[in-house]
C-alpha cells in the first residue's frame, strides 16, 4: 500500500496505529526497509514523498483491519 506520511503530525499517528498491531510492519522507501513501529525509523526518511507499506501476516482479520486504517493515509 502507497501512503502520505508528509507532516510529523502524520507521521504520529501512523506510528500509533502500527503499534496497534501484533505483525510486523515495513515502511519501504526505495531500497531501505524501516520498522513502522519506530518513530526514529520513520523520521529518517524523507517524508515529503509518498512510502510503500507492507504488513507481515497470515491472519486475514489483521489484514482487513490494516487495510481499513492505512486508507486513512493515502
Amino acid at each position: 500500500i502507497t501512503v502520505n506520511l508528509n507532516d510529523i503530525i502524520t507521521a504520529r499517528k501512523f506510528i500509533n496505529e502500527a503499534s496497534k498491531f501484533i505483525s510486523d510492519i515495513d515502511v519501504i522507501k526505495g531500497r531501505y526497509v524501516i520498522d513502522g513501529k519506530s518513530a526514529m525509523g520513520i523520521f529518517t526518511l524523507d517524508l515529503s514523498k509518498s512510502v510503500d507499506v507492507q504488513i507481515h501476516s497470515d491472519n486475514p482479520y489483521e489484514i482487513k483491519r490494516f487495510n481499513d486504517i492505512m486508507a486513512e493515509f493515502m
